[in-house]
């Protein structure tokens, strides 16, 4: 029996679809671990100081995170381990002193890094965290040094999964956030009562390490589990670091985004960062598990056939994924606003999580959802470039719209606070008017206007770097729409219509209500795509028809499959 799990855990996945359904089935998994989290997160603490600070002390040390691990990212070190190893993958010895000569760098600075934040902290938290007593901020410094070690063994975990992925062991992969989530469960039931907060962040760091862990078998068997040595190869470390930097530069200023944000939050009604950060966990389900499920099954692939000098294979690839990326996010993000109340209140309305909490984490979910298209495709555009080995289109693109969330931060926050004609809108719109706290909405809503900009910058260039790569998404995006559109109304129809039946001052009325109006909302999606015979509707039955009924599906004619 243990021989046959661990045959299943560690065999290499091939196909494209296999490997992001099986991705799409770990980062579902995750996502319902992340959610319970969350639910408990919202039944102890509600959007009280606790969870301001909690969730405040994790920006300097995933600052770190970004300086220091991204030199073992996975995303940069693919393409330069398969070519040290041999385009077969044949020449282990190789990629094992490739891989020892990052791991020893990567200690050395993370020993420096983390020694250099640990002192720095106070000094730090007065930048970020301006609105917090000093009782406050001393629990943000001592929480922010512990979540240090969490750094590391993510780090660690990001140097593995090299090999992992590579090796398209993806099962094990797809295990690692799922024991990172469990890990912060049992911090919050079990440690927060013996330990209180660092107990809390004990279950953070323990997630951390299984996370690790658990990849550890399969780089084991494969004879590559990188060891310190003095024997550096600093050529290969050279190539690396100058094609980190770029990225490093990206994941940065995307902190500093974050940092910002979080200032602002700190300023208005205890919660908000609470407030803030609950709906953008809520926002990141759909993106977590579409857009990072197929980016990270396509980029192997991309790689491997942008080396090979296959560009026309790799454009149809990217174009594959970008398409059932857009094919699934749209409905959905169409379906997340409508039943944004019902989401959050079945989901985190419970315990302390109060009324207000829910109206206010639902309407900021509503901002955010409007670019989770974009944030998926973001995901794909990043790896695809990534793959073909340039990483400064990203950065410019990635860098200038943070620059322009932050700048929009401040705009909105001033006008926000000054025109009484648009904070009234907003507050309508989202019927929060008579809750308390609102300013907070102005974050959700500089983050997405920003990140729309982002996605439209960068499908503008893959149009001029990857000719015909937009041609097949132009079917794929009117479909969706016209389907996100049916769905959301028909789903907004039925909330009313069920709004009588169900008490929806209870926990089975008001899941009901969002549940079954969704369900009708996607019946009447699914039937608008096949009255316009949608091809990705097809595929997918397709798919599911040779699976279970295991026969194997007449291929559609190429030009079907391109749309054209």
């Amino acid at each position: 029996m243990v021989k046959k799990l661990t045959s299943i855990l560690l065999r290499p996945i091939e196909g494209l679809h296999e490997a992001a359904l099986l991705l799409a089935l770990s980062a579902i998994a995750s996502q319902v671990l992340a959610l319970v989290r969350d639910r408990v997160f919202a039944h102890q603490f509600g959007t009280g100081e606790l969870l301001d600070v909690y969730f405040a002390a994790f920006r300097i040390p995933d600052f770190v995170f970004v300086t220091v691990a991204s030199l073992v990212s996975m995303t940069i070190l693919i393409p330069f381990f398969t070519e040290k190893a041999g385009g077969d993958l044949s020449n282990k010895l190789a990629g094992k002193k490739f891989l020892n000569s990052i791991l020893t760098i990567y200690v050395l600075g993370m020993i420096f890094v983390s020694a250099l934040a640990y002192v720095l902290m106070p000094s730090l938290s007065g930048y970020i965290i301006p609105g917090f007593s000093a009782d406050l901020a001393s629990q943000f410094v001592s929480i922010s040094r512990l979540l240090l070690l969490q750094v590391f063994f993510l780090g660690l975990s990001g140097l593995l999964a090299t090999v992992t992925q590579t090796y398209r062991r993806f099962f094990v992969y797809a295990l690692a956030p799922i024991l990172y989530n469990l890990g912060i469960i049992i911090g919050a039931i079990w440690f927060y009562p013996l330990y209180g907060l660092n107990g809390l962040v004990g279950g953070v760091i323990l997630g951390a390490l299984m996370h690790m862990a658990i990849q550890l078998p399969s780089a084991l068997r494969l004879g590559l589990v990188p060891r310190p040595t003095a024997a550096i190869d600093w050529q290969s470390v050279k190539e690396v670091f100058v094609a980190a930097v770029p990225r490093t530069i990206t994941l940065g200023v995307h902190q500093l985004v974050q940092m910002v944000l979080i200032r602002f939050a700190s300023l208005y009604t205890v919660g908000s960062i609470a407030v803030f950060n609950f709906a953008y966990n809520l926002q990141n389900v759909p993106q977590s598990i579409i857009g990072a499920s197929y980016s990270v099954a396509a980029f192997p692939t991309l790689a491997a056939l942008y080396a090979g000098g296959k560009v026309k294979e790799f454009t149809t690839q990217i174009s594959a994924a970008a398409r059932h990326i857009i094919f699934w996010s749209l409905p959905i993000a169409a379906l997340f606003i409508v039943l944004r109340a019902q989401i959050v209140r079945t989901l985190l309305g419970t315990g302390a999580f109060d009324w207000t909490s829910t109206r206010l984490v639902a309407a900021a979910l509503a901002l955010f959802v409007f670019s989770t298209v974009m944030q998926s495709l973001i995901l794909l555009f990043v790896r695809g470039y990534y793959a073909v080995g340039q990483t400064k289109k990203p950065l410019f693109i990635n860098v200038g719209s943070s620059l322009i969330i932050i700048v929009l931060v401040f705009i909105f926050a001033h006008l926000f606070e000054t025109d009484s004609t648009i904070r009234y809108f907003f507050e309508s719109l989202f019927r929060v008017s008579d809750v308390p706290g609102t300013e907070v909405l102005v974050l959700p809503l500089a983050y997405t206007v920003g990140m729309m900009i982002n996605g439209l910058l960068f499908w503008y260039s893959y149009r001029r770097d990857f000719p015909g790569f937009a041609g097949p998404l132009k079917q794929t995006v009117r479909h969706s729409f016209y389907s996100a559109v049916i769905m959301g109304f028909v789903a907004y129809l039925n909330l009313e219509a069920f709004d009588d039946l169900f008490d929806i001052n209870t926990l089975p009325g008001i899941f009901l209500q969002g549940f079954l109006s969704g369900i009708f909302g996607i019946i009447a999606g699914v039937f608008v795509l096949k009255l316009l015979r949608n091809q990705e509707l097809s595929d997918l039955y397709n798919s599911f028809h040779a699976k279970f009924w295991r026969r194997r599906p007449i291929p559609a004619p190429p030009e079907e499959v391109d749309g054209v």
